[in-house]
């Protein structure tokens, strides 16, 4: 997380404030039923530090930029979302080993650099395609993330209570905390991390086809080594970032803060904030709330975008065409984005759009199973990818990234993967509280075939 070479800051709209959205149509928000518990908890959160800086946010905007020109990659992954109970050093611990591996692979097959970000310490709320649950007669509200409420199926846990933003707030700071001293301590020097994948490779049943680019890494790691840059804090150090979903628009609205350096509002729950596709509207808060903000920010974009939403999201969220303002998570399926994808990316070429685009295979990809548990292919996913990949190629633009569902344990949340996990080991554990995640060794595996498709558009 480093501040370096930092850009200057956009100004917000001179008709936008931090509680302008307040007056926009809000999707996907909860109904508080104490209003006076609401108001103190969002004071209380005005008051506190803020989680991240607006020097890092604008270093990141300026990683992202150098992806939107085509010099660099974008790795995004991390939980659905985060847990209070699920809580400890060693999960966060394990999720961020797992991205370095990811990106190390990553950026063999890329040949640049790779910007790594995190879906961590933050990503608390969900949007849900239904306000209420039923089971067994009974009526409750959704589940909506631990920020919001609780998810056991009983009253008292499915109502909001605005006291979870606190919590949210104190398990973000101790994530974050870590997560900088696992990135500046020693504990992301490439060399081991090298070595890990060397590790799966040797356990990975599909180990030999990926025996090429660790061999190559080898090869590289022990020519730095032989020119003595082998103790370059390059190779013992990384920058590395949050990101969530900002979905629960009062809790992003209490962590605003004013930058004492450039005057522009920054939103300091995260270094990088998205708008999901339940809540793109163009004239809506969310959309509202982000355009005012200096941070880059996200846009999920399913099959349904059309042109106009496309060009008017691109003007209000990054009306100055800054590279690295703005990254386009495309969410639509393989089938689906092959046919969709090509006409957006026709679109934003021809306007001369600076934006990132990124793939997020995983959401436009869930199923049930039919034991009952909802899934996700590896095979989909990799064909998603693939798809995007191939997009990118016919269209002459830059394939910038990819956003996956992730996490370091070893779940059984999505089948297939050199695993070969079936519909009936989904239950030996399957943990998610809402979406089917990647496991360590699936992702990891994915890293090695992206680093494929990465070299062959490179070639």
């Amino acid at each position: 997380m480093s501040t370096r070479n930092l850009p200057a800051a956009p100004s917000p709209a001179a008709d936008w404030f931090p509680a302008s959205w307040r007056a926009r149509p809000a999707q996907q928000m909860p109904t508080y039923p104490n209003a006076e518990a609401l108001a103190a908890a969002e004071a209380k959160l005005r008051t506190s530090p803020p989680l991240v800086f607006a020097g890092e946010a604008r270093t990141l905007t300026t990683a992202l930029g150098r992806v939107a020109e085509g010099r660099a990659f974008l790795l995004q992954g991390g939980d659905c979302a985060e847990s209070f109970t699920e809580f400890h050093a060693n999960l966060i611990r394990d999720t961020f080993r797992t991205i370095l591996q990811m990106a190390v692979v990553m950026t063999y097959g890329a040949g640049m650099p790779v910007v790594k970000v995190g879906r961590m310490a933050g990503q608390f709320a969900k949007p849900r395609s239904s306000d209420t649950e039923t089971i067994g007669g009974e009526t409750l509200a959704s589940y909506r993330g631990d920020i919001i409420n609780g998810p056991d199926f009983t009253a008292a846990d499915r109502t909001p209570d605005p006291a979870r933003m606190r919590e949210a707030y104190h398990q973000s700071a101790v994530t974050l905390n870590l997560l900088r001293a696992f990135a500046q301590g020693g504990f992301a020097d490439l060399r081991r991390v090298h070595q890990w994948n060397r590790d799966f490779v040797a356990n990975s049943p599909l180990g030999p086809r990926y025996e090429d680019i660790a061999r190559r890494i080898d090869e590289s790691l022990a020519f730095m080594a032989a020119c003595g840059l082998g103790g370059q804090p390059q190779l013992m150090e990384t920058d590395f970032w949050t990101s969530h979903e900002a979905l629960l628009l009062p809790y992003e609205e209490a962590l605003t803060r004013t930058d004492s350096l450039t005057g522009g509002a920054y939103a300091c729950s995260a270094h990088m904030l998205w708008i999901g596709e339940r809540t793109r509207q163009p004239d809506g808060a969310h959309v509202e709330f982000l355009r005012g903000v200096g941070n880059p920010i996200g846009l999920k974009v399913g099959p349904g975008m059309t042109r106009d939403d496309l060009l008017a999201l691109c003007t209000s969220l990054n009306p100055h065409n800054t590279p690295g303002r703005l990254t386009l998570i495309t969410r639509m399926g393989a089938e689906k984005l092959a046919t969709n994808l090509p006409p957006l990316l026709r679109i934003a070429k021809a306007e001369g759009l600076n934006v990132v685009w990124c793939c997020d295979p995983m959401h436009g990809n869930t199923i049930k199973a039919t034991s009952g548990y909802k899934t996700r292919s590896f095979d989909a996913i990799l064909a998603e990818i693939r798809a995007f990949f191939a997009a990118h190629r016919a269209e002459g633009t830059h394939a910038g990234g990819i956003h996956i569902e992730m996490t370091g344990k070893d779940v059984t949340e999505c089948t297939g993967g050199a695993q070969a996990i079936a519909d009936d080991d989904l239950a030996a554990r399957y943990d998610t509280l809402c979406d089917p995640r990647l496991n360590g060794a699936q992702a990891l595996e994915l890293a090695f075939l992206v680093a494929e498709e990465l070299k062959a558009a490179r070639q």
